[in-house]
């Protein structure tokens, strides 16, 4: 999507808002199983109807990403802010804080899912997609009044040209602002290898940048070896993640997978005693750790979707467990590696997936603010999720009204 075809900004007060569903409400009807298709359907409708009607385009083009058709989802999207950036998620109660959530035009994973954090919640939620081309001449006059900013922004190729750009504006921002895009960087793959690797009781090997031609030539620098991990840039969710135990695997990977640079780290077997597999989203709020899930899994690419914990009362216990006695258990046993990883990366808001090794320590996979937290799986399945999400929530609603109030997370 070219800012060109971005509503611009007017030297004008700014228009009211445009309220809604958003992607919580959608994503709650989606993992109940709702047929999202007759909603979609009235949503284009809608926007035929009204063509000032940019909320219903983004609506249905988180649904038409639901199902699996980003094509025709980001040409609504762009079609919806050729109309207007900013929109709103309504609170549920009386406000009590106005959040602004800076974004960027793009797929789901984009951008920090920060609308699940908010749900039935007096934080009213606005939405604003910048672009890099205005960075220069914004004035945060013509952005929607707030109490304070959260770079909602997540880190990728993508996005990095945005982020560059309100780069200078953001530090000197007339509001408090979360998440300070000055670390974002950090969460990159290759750059959050380096950060943490060397970090007391953290496990995680190199992640390298290399391109196409060096390793269709097995040119693999030095400590590099099989079995590998190999994925293209940006990849996330598993999408197009190969671990290749041999040459001949990996120009089998080259050939079925596009692009020219692609990020390669050594693979290490974090199984159980058991064998089996163990998972884990942990998320900090201003360093504080909290539960999100775990996946069992006799496959090492875990994803929680696909462990068949829905199919297991067994793996459910086990996952209770976890969320259970998550603050006198994993928390304590990790404490130190948790809290070298808030100062290493240095965002207020973080997502953490990673395992445990055979002799103890956090295997990181990946950092990322972009990973979802929410509180939407079936209550009759995994009714131990509730007040461990519910936990969560909370310390991200008061980290909020702490910063508004000029506390800690601001002054970092």
């Amino acid at each position: 999507m070219t800012s060109s075809t971005l509503a611009p900004l007017s030297d004008q007060a700014p228009p009211p808002p445009q309220d809604y569903l958003g992607l919580a409400a959608l994503l709650r009807l989606n993992l109940a199983g709702t047929d999202l298709a007759p909603l979609c359907q009235e949503l284009i409708q809608r926007a035929t109807d009204d063509p000032d009607d940019a909320g219903s385009l983004m609506d249905a083009a988180v649904i038409f990403q639901f199902h699996g058709n980003p094509g025709l989802a980001l040409q609504l999207q762009e079609e919806a802010l050729s109309l207007r950036r900013h929109f709103r998620v309504p609170a549920t109660r009386p406000v009590a804080l106005r959040l602004l959530a800076l974004m960027a035009p793009g797929e789901l994973m984009a951008n920090v899912p920060i609308e699940c954090l908010l749900e039935d919640s007096d934080v009213e939620l606005n939405i604003y997609y910048a672009t890099a081309d205005e960075a220069d001449e914004i004035d945060p006059a013509a952005l929607p009044d707030h109490d304070l900013l959260f770079v909602a922004i997540g880190e990728s190729a993508a996005n990095r040209p945005i982020l560059d750009a309100w780069l200078p504006c953001l530090v000197d921002w007339h509001r408090p602002v979360l998440n300070d895009p000055r670390h974002l960087e950090r969460v990159a793959r290759d750059r959050a290898a380096q950060c943490l690797r060397a970090l007391p009781g953290i496990a995680m090997p190199p992640t390298l940048r290399i391109d196409r031609t060096q390793l269709e030539r097995r040119a693999l620098p030095a400590g590099v070896d099989f079995p590998l991990i190999v994925r293209p840039l940006d990849s996330h969710a598993g999408h197009d993640l190969y671990k290749v135990d041999d040459a001949a695997a990996l120009a089998d990977v080259l050939a079925a997978m596009p692009g020219d640079d692609f990020f390669v780290s050594c693979f290490i077997d974090y199984r159980s005693a058991d064998g089996l597999f163990r998972k884990y989203r942990v998320i900090l709020v201003d360093g504080q750790p909290f539960a999100c899930h775990m996946g069992v899994s006799s496959d090492w690419m875990i994803h929680y979707l696909n462990a068949g914990m829905a199919d297991s009362p067994a793996k459910r216990a086990e996952e209770a467990a976890f969320m259970a006695g998550f603050d006198t258990g994993f928390a304590v046993r990790h404490a130190a590696a948790l809290a070298a990883i808030h100062r290493g990366i240095g965002l207020d808001y973080l997502g953490i997936d990673c395992a445990e090794t055979a002799d103890g320590r956090l295997l990181i996979f990946e950092v990322d603010p972009a990973m979802v937290a929410h509180a939407m799986d079936p209550v009759d399945l995994y009714p131990y999720k509730q007040a461990p999400m519910h936990k969560l929530f909370a310390a991200f609603r008061a980290l909020l009204f702490r910063t508004a109030q000029g506390g800690t997370a601001a002054a970092r």
